[in-house]
């Protein structure tokens, strides 16, 4: 144990009360004590929390963190512990991600009635999903399903299908592995089908950015592959200039090659919520340069018309929402 880190005030980790952000609060801080720094959770109730109007009623960027890392700038907390698929792309004046933690499985999972999946579920079967970017893809499939947006934590949208409400709802596996639900996953989706939010199963542990003794901290918990992977997915995500509405999806996967250096396999979707329009494409680049990996597959997208359905960006706003926030 470092005695220096262990007699040292403990770091202050802001976090939402949700059970989600709870149990990855809690997983980090185990991880950060592990390493001999004391830590103290300190929980925040943001506008996400407290305002029920969709997502897309609400607009706007970063719903979720703006409250945390307010308190994070006025020296309320140390560090905050977020969903990556949850962060707007654009930094933080003042904040800087200091650790990007082993990913989970970043694929999405249906959860439906009877344990069907996608192509035992009927024509016309109800699905929910508060996301664009599933939306679309889910209607690019081509299966006939009637995509109804819902909001709300794991337990919520998963109360839909037991409910009957709803015939089946997609959720991020990473969230429902974190809450150790897994078992009520009826598949997991394969990304051939439905590729992933830029970052999702990546959590971001972010602290001011002239804080050396919490960023040498969070620095230990960070995998570099896991870090170049979601890089290059945010990248494509920066360089489209997507707002909140767009349905765009990315996975980066690390490749070693033959020589026994590595590289970036990137995959994207973009498309329209009602299924009228879908691209897919995907590049290999850098493992070095993992930026330049996701926005030169930007560039290939617009090139090939993905503008044609990207929303424009909002102004980041303290009030109002990032997509596919939680689960």
């Amino acid at each position: 144990m470092n005695s220096q880190a262990a007699d040292a005030a403990p770091i202050r980790l802001g976090t939402r009360r949700s059970h989600l952000a709870m149990t990855q609060s809690t997983w980090v801080a185990e991880q950060l004590r592990a390493h001999g720094h004391a830590v103290e959770i300190v929980e925040i109730t943001t506008e996400g929390d407290v305002n029920r109007a969709s997502l897309a009623q609400m607009g706007g960027t970063g719903v979720f963190a703006a409250a945390i890392r307010r308190a994070l700038l006025d020296g309320e907390v140390d560090m905050a512990v977020h969903s990556l698929k949850d962060l707007p792309v654009a930094p933080e004046p003042g904040l800087v991600i200091a650790g990007i933690p082993v990913r989970e499985d970043p694929r999405d999972t249906l959860i439906a009635r009877d344990g069907l999946t996608l192509g035992e579920l009927p024509a016309g079967a109800v699905v929910g999903t508060g996301s664009p970017r599933r939306a679309a893809q889910l209607q690019a499939l081509g299966l006939g399903f009637e995509i109804r947006d819902i909001r709300g934590n794991i337990d919520t949208r998963m109360g839909y299908v037991t409910s009957g409400e709803l015939d089946g709802v997609i959720l991020a596996r990473a969230g429902l592995a974190r809450v150790e639900r897994t078992d009520a996953i009826s598949e997991t989706i394969d990304p051939l089908q439905m590729l992933p939010a830029p970052g999702q199963g990546a959590l971001g542990l972010e602290c001011r950015e002239g804080d050396a003794r919490v960023i040498a901290a969070l620095a230990e918990l960070d995998d570099a592959d896991t870090r170049a992977a979601v890089t290059a997915e945010r990248a494509v995500l920066g360089a489209l200039e997507a707002g909140c509405a767009a349905p765009v999806g990315a996975l980066a996967e690390i490749v070693e090659e033959p020589d026994g250096s590595l590289e970036i396999s990137l995959r994207a979707f973009v498309g329209a919520p009602d299924g009228s329009f879908e691209l897919r494409r995907s590049d290999v680049g850098s493992y070095d340069d993992p930026v330049a990996v996701g926005e030169a597959l930007a560039r290939t997208l617009l090139d090939d018309g993905a503008g044609a359905v990207i929303p424009p960006r909002e102004t980041p706003n303290p009030t109002t929402s990032t997509k596919e926030a939680g689960a």
